[in-house]
């Protein structure tokens, strides 16, 4: 599985950052990286001011996925002023309303008086952007994401509390997995009908239901539609990095090793995170900025495996 929280598929950005003529320094990412390090370790306060220091050092500007994710830190950090300002910051620019809605990490924003505010212009922007959509289609796919995600948003709070081999946790796969069989009949059906749709058909969050759907199904299911996700990338309806965990993860289901390192796995006896079995693993970098995926080492950080990559 790879990490959805640094990927808010802003379906209308057509720049990366606001306010920004040229790519950020090597510092702003280094301090980006120790925001993200400390977010992992569950220190949202510190993890909080290194994202400062980065907007600060690059002149109060910053990548729209990095505002947000501070906005994620200050509200877990309890500071809900800040967190307002940063997502004030990015929000007419941001369209994915189902993700936003049911993001466990700004939970402790909803009972503030900005927050109906803040999701109204979210609202907003997302009917602009789709204003040429086949809405029906596109609306039902959101509800489908929404389905899709906002059991999966709190597994790690549950986790934290009661343990990864509690009965608490055990029910919540059983609430996801009942969930998941019913969204992929959903999914199925749209595919068998119109193929692979684009987010010019049903939006950035839609399009991204279809992959998520297909992703979190049963082996069977992902080896049936895997080579029309591979036709989708090829024309644009699709992205490089989802086929990517698609592909691996079939991989895997067949007993191979998976390719792009995106699938992470827990030991039964202590819970703990590592990465699944790679083939060529000392290319594999090459292979995940192909398709606009992470360094593995960065990406492994975020489950506290310290991962080093083989000598060639």
């Amino acid at each position: 599985m790879e990490i959805m929280r640094f990927t808010l598929l802003f379906a209308c950005l057509t720049v990366p950052y606001l306010g920004l003529s040229q790519t950020p320094s090597a510092e702003y990412y280094l301090n980006i990286g120790r925001a993200d390090s400390l977010y992992t370790a569950k220190d949202y306060a510190a993890s909080a001011t290194y994202y400062t220091r980065a907007f600060r050092e690059n002149g109060g500007k910053g990548v729209v996925d990095d505002r947000y994710n501070a906005a994620c830190t200050w509200a877990l950090a309890g500071n809900l002023d800040s967190a307002f300002f940063q997502l004030n910051r990015i929000v007419t620019v941001m369209t994915n309303l189902g993700h936003v809605s049911t993001d466990a990490d700004l939970n402790s924003l909803h009972t503030d008086k900005r927050w109906k505010a803040f999701l109204a212009q979210v609202k907003k922007n997302k009917e602009k952007a789709e204003v040429n959509l086949n809405r029906p289609l596109a609306q039902e796919l959101d509800s489908i994401y929404t389905e899709d995600q906002q059991y999966r948003q709190k597994i790690a709070e549950v986790e934290k509390q009661y343990g990864f081999q509690s009965p608490q946790m055990q029910d919540m796969w059983k609430v996801i997995m009942k969930r998941d069989s019913a969204n992929v009949i959903r999914v199925t059906a749209i595919l068998d009908q119109y193929g692979w749709l684009g987010r010019d058909v049903v939006g950035g969050t839609g399009n991204m239901t279809l992959f998520l759907v297909i992703q979190h199904s049963d082996q069977m299911t992902q080896e049936k539609y895997l080579p029309m996700m591979r036709e989708a990338v090829k024309n644009g309806k699709a992205q490089g990095a989802n086929l990517a965990l698609l592909e691996d993860r079939v991989a895997l289901g067949q007993g191979k090793k998976q390719i792009y390192g995106s699938q992470i796995h827990q030991e039964p006896g202590t819970g703990k995170y590592f990465v699944a079995p790679i083939e060529d693993e000392a290319n594999v970098n090459r292979r995940r900025a192909e398709v606009g995926l992470e360094p593995l080492e960065k990406y492994a950080k975020r489950w506290n495996i310290d991962y080093k990559l083989p000598v060639k």
